[in-house]
């Protein structure tokens, strides 16, 4: 039997993405959002929810561009951190030893330690209750060489993304492989 929790912000675990902006006075700022994920194949986009009381919101607003990188395992406590302090009072990247690297494509700075980095440009906003969804059509993702499988394909065993339990407000590594989508289900044609 099923025992009712409430309506809460429960989707197993959100992955634990790094926005990159610039804000008004050209610093390289990142915030930690979890409550994003792919939302469009054609044109590829990802959606990021952001409070308007974030700093890093306005920034979005502004500039219209941004990056998420998408930091390993490796980098839980400076993602944590991330999430903690506000770009507006501190340099996060000068207190976490992060390097913030330019984009190629966008106006927005990204975090070069991170496997993964994806460049976006708004397409979209919808103010829904307490935040802010910015749309974003992704013009480029950027996998390091090492977290390539030998097909030139991002593999997750090798990334190791990290992502967050919004219930117990906790980070997970990714477990064990266990069979590829669209081919496992077909046992039962």
């Amino acid at each position: 039997m099923k025992r009712s929790i409430g309506a809460e912000t429960f989707l197993c675990v959100h992955p634990d993405l790094i926005v990159g902006t610039y804000d008004h006075q050209g610093r390289p700022n990142m915030m930690a959002a979890a409550w994003g994920g792919i939302c469009s194949s054609d044109p590829p986009s990802v959606g990021i929810s952001i409070r308007p009381s974030r700093y890093t919101h306005q920034s979005l607003l502004a500039k219209r561009e941004f990056t998420i990188s998408i930091p390993s395992e490796h980098y839980v406590a400076e993602a944590d951190y991330v999430g903690i302090e506000s770009g507006k009072t501190v340099d996060k990247f000068a207190v976490t030893g992060l390097t913030p690297k330019k984009s190629d494509l966008v106006d927005a700075p990204y975090v070069d330690e991170f496997p993964v980095v994806i460049e976006c440009r708004l397409s979209n906003t919808l103010e829904l209750g307490v935040h802010t969804l910015f749309i974003g059509e992704i013009l480029d993702v950027k996998v390091d060489e090492a977290g390539l499988s030998p097909e030139g394909k991002p593999d997750l065993t090798k990334i190791r993304p990290l992502v967050y339990d919004s219930i117990e407000m906790g980070y997970y590594g990714l477990g064990e492989f266990l069979g590829r989508a669209f081919s496992k289900g077909r046992s039962f044609k």
